[in-house]
């Protein structure tokens, strides 16, 4: 299994990226995906997530800036992200998780950096 994240870079603050993330996975549609994050010396945390029915969560700190979403025919995830911030710098880990069978799957990350 493989998730391929895409689309981390510099942005300024204020400033937009769209990340991707391919998963080589079978059914991919029953997989809960989800975007998390981790900044130096930092704990990786949730940023956001969508169920397998696209309903999604969102972490306080990226409400109303930030929007999941996925294209089941595409086995893709996507997190746009707008009005970026500084404190928004981070790897960003796209995530598969399957309650069925709680298997969990990680890509490889990519980083984001937003100056000020």
């Amino acid at each position: 299994v493989q998730l391929q994240a895409s689309g981390g870079g510099l942005a300024q603050a204020g400033g937009s990226l769209r990340l991707s993330c391919v998963a080589s996975l079978d059914m991919f549609n029953v997989y809960f995906m989800g975007w998390y994050r981790q900044a130096p010396g930092k704990t990786r945390d949730l940023v956001a997530t969508i169920t397998s029915g696209s309903t999604t969560i969102y972490a306080d700190s990226v409400k109303d800036r930030f929007t999941i979403s996925r294209d089941n025919a595409k086995n893709t995830v996507y997190l746009q992200m707008n009005s970026l911030k500084p404190e928004d710098t981070a790897v960003y880990y796209c995530n598969a998780r399957s309650i069925a069978s709680a298997s969990t799957y990680w890509g490889q990350g990519t980083l984001v950096t937003v100056s000020s």
